[in-house]
C-alpha cells in the first residue's frame, strides 16, 4: 500500500488499473479528460496490456466498453456530462441487458458550467435507469469506489453510474493504493443470449429482474460504508451532505460537527437513514453540488411535514457549483472577507491561439459574408466556437456536438440564404456524418466548413477519429466531388479562400471545405518531443 498525490481523475484511473481493467473507452471531454490520458500513460509506461482508446464518440466508446464487459472483462467509459446524453440509448439498455465483466460509466458533471453547456446532474441518470450511482466525497473514496466497484458491478451483474463533479476531477490529495488485481480471463454468460438480445420478449422479462433487484441495490445503499449518519445533541437541524459537498461541509467543521449529519456517497437514497435523520431533527437542510436531486427526492421519502432548506428555497444558489464558503452561507455562519481584485486586474476572455488556423477560415468567411448581410453561420462544439468571441464575432449559433449541420439545412429549407456551417474534424466525425448526410439526400442549400486541425484541440490534442479521411468521408456520403475542397488555411492563401468560399456560396446544393492545418499547439507538442 502506498499513498500518492492524486487528481480526482488520476484517482479513478488508477483505481481501475489495480482493479484489473482490461479497456477503458472514452470521448475527451473536460473535466473527465485526464482519467483516460493518465491510463494511456501507465499503459505506454509499463507496456501493460489495457486498451485505452479514444472513440469517435461516446455512444461508440460505451457500447464498445458493453462489448468487453460482455466477454467478461472489466471495463469503464468515461465522458463529460453531456457526454452521455449521446450514450444514453446504450446507457439505459444496457440497465436491461446487464453486464458481464465489471463496467463503471463515470460522468464528470460541471456545475458552473466552466467548459460546457450546461449544468444537468446526471445522478438523474442513475434515477432514470434504475441502477446504483456512486458520487465521492473525496480522492480516496473515488479511488475505493472504483476499485471496489468492479467487482460489485460484476456480484449485482448490472453497471455502475460513477459521478464527480469538476472539483474532484481537478483538485489533488493523497491516497493510498493497493495491490494490483490480474484482469479477468474471457469467460461469456452461458445465458447471454436471453439477456442482450432486447426483442420486447427479452426485454419484458429483463425490465422485471431490474425491477426485483433495486432491492438488493436499496438495501446495499443503506449499508454501505459511504452512507453514515453523525449524531449531535443539537436538534433543531440536519444536514444532509452528497459527494464532495460533504467534504465542504468538513471544511466548516474543523473541530466536529455541531449538527447531525447524513453523509451520502452511494445511491440510491438510503431510506432507513433518512428516516432515522429525521425522527432526530426539527429541519433539514441539502446540501448537493449540481441539481436538487435529493432534495427533491425528500418529500416523496419523508412527505411534507418536514420543512426542507435547499437550493429549492434558496437557501443555497440554484445555479452554480457548491463552495465551501456557500456552505458557510447556508448554515448561518460569517464568510471571512477574501482581498479586492485590483482594478489593474482585468479578466480576459479565452481566444483563438495565435497563429491557429481556424483564425484565417473565419477571417475569409467575414470578408465574403460582407456582401449577404442575411447569411448566417451555424457552429459548434470545439475551439473555433471562440469565433464567437471579439475580434471575429463570425458565428450565430453553437448549440450541441453536430447541430451546425442539421441547423444549416433547416435554416436553409426556411429561407436564410446563404447558410453555412462550420465545425471540426473531430466533431465532424463525432456527430456530423449523419447531419451531412441528411444534407446530401435533401440536396440542400448549404455550405459546410469542416475546418481541420488534424486534432481534437479543445481538450488538449487527443487524436481526431477523422484525420486524413475527412475527404473520403464526406465523398462516401455522396457530396458532388466537384463541389468538395482542400484549402491549407494560411495568409498567402487568404485570397484562393475567399474566392471559394464565394464561389460555393453561390451554388445551389451542398458543398464542402475542408480547410486543414495541423494544430499549432500539437505542432508545437511534437517539435519539443523531438528535441
Amino acid at each position: 500500500m502506498k499513498k500518492k498525490l492524486f487528481l480526482g481523475d488520476e484517482a479513478i484511473a488508477q483505481a481501475a488499473i489495480d482493479a484489473g481493467l482490461s479497456g477503458v473507452y472514452s470521448y475527451p471531454g473536460t473535466p473527465s479528460t485526464e482519467i483516460t490520458e493518465y491510463i494511456q500513460n501507465v499503459v505506454k509506461i509499463g507496456n501493460l496490456p489495457i486498451q485505452a482508446v479514444w472513440c469517435s464518440n461516446e455512444k461508440t466508446a460505451l457500447e464498445t466498453a458493453l462489448g468487453m464487459s460482455y466477454a467478461g472483462k472489466r471495463a469503464m467509459s468515461c465522458m463529460k456530462h453531456v457526454g452521455l446524453n449521446v450514450a444514453a440509448d446504450c446507457f439505459m439498455n444496457a440497465a436491461m441487458s446487464g453486464v458481464g465483466g465489471g463496467l463503471i460509466i463515470v460522468t464528470a458533471d460541471d456545475p458552473s458550467m466552466h467548459s460546457s453547456q450546461n449544468e444537468q446532474d446526471n445522478r438523474n441518470y442513475g434515477n432514470f435507469a434504475m441502477l446504483p450511482v456512486f458520487e465521492p466525497s473525496n480522492q480516496q473514496e473515488a479511488y475505493d469506489m472504483i476499485y471496489d466497484g468492479f467487482e460489485l458491478s460484476e456480484r449485482w451483474g448490472y453497471p455502475i453510474l460513477f459521478r464527480i463533479t469538476t472539483r474532484m476531477a481537478h483538485s489533488r490529495a493523497g491516497v493510498v493504493t493497493r495491490e494490483q488485481r490480474l484482469q479477468n480471463s474471457v469467460n461469456v454468460s452461458p445465458d447471454s443470449r436471453s439477456r442482450y438480445i432486447l426483442l420486447p420478449a427479452v426485454a419484458r422479462k429483463r425490465y422485471k429482474a431490474l425491477l426485483e433487484k433495486q432491492t438488493e441495490f436499496l438495501e446495499a445503499s443503506e449499508t454501505s460504508k459511504y452512507n453514515q449518519i453523525f449524531k449531535s445533541s443539537n436538534h433543531k437541524l440536519g444536514i444532509i451532505a452528497c459527494g464532495i459537498a460533504f467534504n465542504y461541509l468538513q471544511e466548516n467543521f474543523s473541530k466536529g460537527f455541531e449538527n447531525s449529519v447524513l453523509k451520502i456517497s452511494q445511491y440510491p437514497l438510503p431510506k432507513k437513514h433518512l428516516l432515522e435523520l429525521k425522527s432526530m431533527c426539527d429541519e433539514l437542510l441539502v446540501l448537493e453540488d449540481g441539481y436538487p436531486v435529493v432534495e427533491e427526492q425528500l418529500k416523496g421519502y419523508l412527505g411534507f411535514g418536514l420543512k426542507i432548506h435547499g437550493r429549492l428555497d434558496g437557501t443555497l444558489q440554484r445555479d452554480g457549483e457548491l463552495t465551501p464558503d456557500k456552505v458557510r452561507i447556508a448554515l448561518g455562519l460569517q464568510v471571512s472577507e477574501t482581498l479586492p481584485v485590483p482594478d489593474v486586474v482585468v479578466q480576459r476572455p479565452p481566444a483563438l491561439c495565435m497563429g491557429c488556423g481556424h483564425r484565417d477560415v473565419y477571417e475569409a468567411l467575414n470578408e465574403v459574408l460582407k456582401e449577404y448581410p442575411d447569411s448566417r453561420v451555424f457552429s459548434d462544439i470545439g475551439c473555433y466556437t471562440l469565433g464567437a468571441l471579439p475580434p471575429f464575432r463570425a458565428i450565430d449559433s453553437c448549440i450541441d456536438m453536430g447541430a451546425s449541420i442539421t441547423m444549416a439545412r433547416g435554416a436553409s429549407e426556411a429561407g436564410i440564404y446563404p447558410s453555412v456551417a462550420v465545425i471540426g474534424d473531430s466533431t465532424f466525425t463525432h456527430s456530423g456524418m449523419t447531419g451531412l448526410l441528411d444534407c446530401v439526400n435533401a440536396n440542400a442549400n448549404v455550405l459546410i466548413i469542416i475546418s481541420d486541425n488534424e486534432t481534437t484541440g479543445m481538450t488538449g490534442g487527443q487524436d481526431s477519429a477523422g484525420t486524413g479521411r475527412i475527404h473520403a468521408i464526406c465523398q462516401g456520403l455522396g457530396v458532388a466531388p466537384e463541389h468538395l475542397y482542400g484549402i491549407v488555411p494560411l495568409k498567402k492563401n487568404f485570397e484562393e479562400m475567399k474566392t471559394l468560399i464565394k464561389q460555393e456560396i453561390e451554388y445551389q446544393g451542398v458543398s464542402v471545405i475542408v480547410p486543414c492545418r495541423e494544430c499549432i499547439q500539437t505542432h508545437a507538442k511534437k517539435v519539443r518531443s523531438n528535441r
